[in-house]
């Protein structure tokens, strides 16, 4: 196994949270929510085992943060079950991630095949009956009404109950995935399967955010209907109103990120690129903007006395100088020097050219053909319409 068995750093990613480690060279974050949730599970759980052994006292709290640690170590085995599958299937994964409710692990591309994509889905819910099945064996092996059969027993239903929500066949879901996956390969288009898991996960959403709160006024769920007060309902239709939002938004999400995959093939750099002209160093301003208006130019490279590129004058910069000045501004003061990963190939597309992007962030990119020569300046803003026209486009 590539593990990387270097000590685990606790830093700050923007975004991300805290990195924990690195299994299977997989970077694991803890995003901040997660320790409100743990704070609540905490705080639940605690009240669950003071009527189960009233004994432990304010000890029960120590108890019910050590289960709320087991039960996000379980997800985690949850998750990297998604990621050995995708590693396994040659598909990047940029992160794991353990948040306020679950994880995920983000994967960059999707599978090639229906079938990849059912086995990479059902992995997770499968893991997750495992450690369920190894929690209610190991019950046997301990005395009942003991803080180890508390917690087995705590964790026992919990993964149950992560296998089986999970497998609701709604996006985004493991389910949903297992669904759009089956009708993918009945209909031959990933697309259909898709729009068909996102609108049964949108449908899913309206039902939790009904049902869950009657199934517990009704005592459906095992629950004794004695004990709700106004407060429990309040909590319910919370908790009923926050999962239906995450399940409705990650819908949608799925949506529109398989409807701008469908869409990626068109979005190409010479396509993309404005056309640019080369440009001395000691230019003045107004006069490199002046030939880029009789050329029919809307970028300019900064060129040394060899004619190679050296740099690109930034768009925002040049909008910063006043009219006035602009005869007394070279620019090679506006200019931005050619970094490694500035330079890209006329030819990239689709996913390439985004990865290409991604790895060397700017706001401008030389687009240069197989023998050097310029072809023009890639600006991110008109990848980032480009994106938007892709999303908002009509599927096929």
């Amino acid at each position: 196994m590539n593990q990387d068995e270097s000590k685990p750093q606790r830093t700050e990613e923007p975004g991300g949270g805290i990195l924990m480690g690195r299994p299977f060279g997989v970077p694991v974050y803890v995003a901040p929510s997660w320790f409100l949730v743990a704070a609540l599970i905490t705080w639940v759980f605690g009240d669950q085992i003071e009527r189960v052994l009233p004994e432990l006292g304010a000890a029960r709290y120590l108890v019910s943060l050590f289960f709320a640690i087991a039960f996000y170590a379980s997800v985690l085995v949850h998750e990297l079950a998604h990621t050995l599958a995708a590693l396994r299937f040659k598909l990047p994964v940029r992160r794991i991630q353990l948040q306020f409710f679950g994880g995920v692990s983000e994967i960059d591309k999707e599978t090639e095949t229906p079938g990849r994509e059912f086995v990479l889905a059902f992995v997770g819910p499968l893991l997750s009956l495992v450690l369920a099945g190894v929690f209610y064996a190991s019950l046997y092996a301990v005395e009942p009404g003991t803080v180890p059969a508390v917690l087995l027993g705590g964790l026992m239903i919990s993964n149950l109950i992560v296998a089986i929500f999970n497998l609701l066949p709604g996006l985004p879901l493991d389910g949903g995935r297992m669904f759009r996956a089956v009708v993918w390969k009945l209909t031959g288009n990933a697309m259909t399967g898709t729009v068909a898991a996102a609108w049964v996960g949108r449908a899913l959403a309206v039902t939790v955010l009904i049902g869950l709160p009657l199934l517990t006024r009704t005592g459906l769920l095992g629950n004794s209907t004695d004990d709700i007060s106004g407060f429990t309902t309040v909590t319910d239709a919370l908790l009923a109103a926050i999962l239906a939002a995450i399940i409705w938004t990650g819908a949608g999400n799925s949506l529109r990120m398989a409807r701008l995959r469908e869409h990626l093939p068109e979005l190409r750099a010479r396509t993309l690129t404005r056309r640019a002209i080369p440009v001395e160093t000691a230019t003045p301003l107004s006069e490199a903007l002046r030939r880029a208006n009789e050329a029919g130019a809307r970028a300019l490279v900064v060129v040394d006395g060899q004619g190679a590129p050296t740099g690109i004058v930034r768009e925002t910069a040049i909008a910063s100088v006043p009219q006035h000045r602009r005869p007394w501004v070279a620019v090679s003061a506006l200019a931005q020097d050619l970094a490694d990963g500035m330079r890209v190939p006329a030819d990239l597309a689709g996913q390439p050219l985004l990865d290409h992007l991604r790895a060397s962030p700017a706001t401008e990119y030389l687009v240069v053909e197989d023998g050097g020569e310029i072809y023009g300046v890639l600006s991110t803003a008109d990848v980032e319409r480009a994106f938007v026209k892709a999303m908002a486009r009509p599927s096929s």
